[in-house]
């Protein structure tokens, strides 16, 4: 007698009916690549992925990160954002301290979800405030409705002084 192999085998998992070929194993960097894309960017001359996550030892390194830290700072920055070897393409390619942390900021933003341009990043970086800078409202009338009175009684803005202990007279 000849029995038929099926290639695709249900299998009964809680309840519901599984295919064998779902439960093949992915590996990390496909699972990667398809939740959070693989697009790229070329940044002086130097094709680099577009960040979709920040990596966990990047918030640590980069929070101390100024115009006037060292070199070896930056190179362990590019590298957790962009990948080993970047820095140095950079550097040979002629970025100068604004462009590298023009293109830092941009990274962080796109890491968080926020696809911002490059003139938005350097708009951050030349700011005198750059959290204000880094989430402005959107348009005029947005920050127009925030500010909409509610129609109700307006608030105190203090209470009685605290300075004495006499009470308030009417």
């Amino acid at each position: 007698m000849v029995r038929h192999v099926h290639p695709v085998r249900r299998v009964h998992h809680g309840g519901q009916a599984v295919t064998a070929a779902r439960r093949k194993s992915e590996s990390w960097d496909d699972f990667v690549r398809s939740q959070f894309g693989a697009r790229t960017e070329k940044i002086c001359g130097v094709t680099v992925p577009v960040p979709s996550d920040i990596p966990l030892a990047f918030e640590e390194l980069a929070s101390g990160l100024s115009a006037e830290s060292e070199e070896s700072d930056f190179v362990q920055v590019v590298a957790l954002l962009f990948g080993e070897g970047v820095f140095e393409q950079w550097k040979r390619a002629g970025i100068g301290v604004m462009g590298l942390m023009t293109v830092l900021t941009w990274g962080v933003a796109q890491a968080h979800g926020r696809d911002m341009t490059f003139s938005e990043a350097y708009e951050v970086v030349t700011s005198d405030d750059p959290g204000k800078a880094l989430n402005p409202p959107p348009n005029r009338a947005a920050r127009r409705q925030r500010s909409a009175p509610t129609g109700g009684p307006s608030k105190p803005t203090s209470r009685a002084s605290t300075a004495s202990t006499r009470k308030t007279s009417r």
